[in-house]
């Protein structure tokens, strides 16, 4: 059942600006309330950190490349950012990536591009207003454009969105046979590096209206969280890494807390103790931040976008 969301409708108005917070799943989530779908899939990106009442994402499938990719206008083929003209007009909807790349690359200019993958390939290469836009790899990689890709975005340029790359499955919480059923799907390492990334991000109380990004390694049992908080110029920002350990066996947790959630997630074959850890993980650098003064430079940001 294909659907379009508010978030598909609305293409003039920056994404940060129409507030509305389940932009791309309400009505989604209305046809799994009304029984009419039994599971939908989302971009987890999409998700917000809490759900609500009645629904979880019963499944994160493997990820796919988090990073953010830069797609050049035709004629600046075989560039990098660095090496386009100063003053160069790069399309970005997210306030993360802008932030970001303007404190990295000043000379460059950032504007507003809304639309699906198609539109904004179009806008890019069919108009001269743009000489390059960002986005996801993952979008273009699952659209097979991967050959558009002209430069990744490592995490020393832009670090990612919570969950970017990944794809969830969300259903019906009390929906035992469904659950039991894509579950098989999830992918225990994108699962505690996505649990970790959406506690930092909740307990900041982030959302498309700031600019809050991260990135996760997962080596050897160890779970390392960077996460970053931005102003909207990207001239003021806290970032901090923070490391766990998550490798837990896999104990038989049946009986009344085989269905505890973590941000939303209900994993049952996922080890438990490491998803808690992935959790603290994230509160622990988030309260981090917020100490050095994360809360201002985010209530700064709310407010310019708001007046924007």
């Amino acid at each position: 059942v294909a659907m379009s969301t508010t978030g598909d409708k609305i293409l003039d108005t920056a994404l940060s600006k129409i507030g509305e917070k389940s932009l791309f799943t309400k009505e989604l989530e209305n046809a799994l309330e009304r029984n009419e779908v039994d599971l939908v899939v989302h971009s987890l990106k999409d998700l917000p950190t809490s759900l609500p009442p009645g629904f979880t994402i019963g499944a994160v499938c493997k990820r796919e490349n988090p990073l953010d990719a830069v797609v050049f206008h035709p004629k600046n083929c075989g560039k990098t950012l660095s090496l386009l003209p100063e003053k160069s007009v790069i399309g970005t909807s997210s306030l993360r990536r802008a932030a970001q790349l303007k404190k990295k690359f000043p000379l460059l200019e950032f504007k507003d591009i809304r639309g699906n993958l198609n539109t904004r390939l179009k806008k890019l290469d069919e108009k001269e207003d743009f000489s390059a836009i960002i986005l996801a790899a993952a979008g273009l990689k699952r659209m097979g454009w991967e050959n558009r890709i002209g430069q990744l975005l490592g995490p020393e340029d832009c670090l990612y969105a919570v969950g970017q790359g990944a794809l969830a499955v969300e259903v019906r919480a009390k929906d035992q046979e469904i659950l039991n059923m894509v579950s098989a799907l999830h992918d225990a390492d994108t699962v505690v590096c996505c649990i970790a990334e959406r506690a930092f991000m909740k307990h900041l109380e982030g959302g498309c209206s700031v600019p809050v990004a991260v990135n996760t390694l997962l080596k050897d049992g160890q779970l390392y969280l960077t996460g970053a908080v931005y102003s909207l110029d990207g001239s003021d920002s806290l970032k901090e890494t923070m490391q766990t350990g998550v490798s837990y066996p896999h104990q038989n947790e049946d009986g009344p807390n085989d269905d505890v959630q973590h941000v939303g997630i209900t994993a049952k074959n996922v080890p438990g103790q490491a998803q808690q850890a992935a959790e603290n993980l994230g509160a622990e650098l988030a309260n981090l931040l917020l100490s050095k003064g994360a809360k201002h430079i985010l209530s700064v940001a709310r407010q310019l976008n708001d007046a924007r």
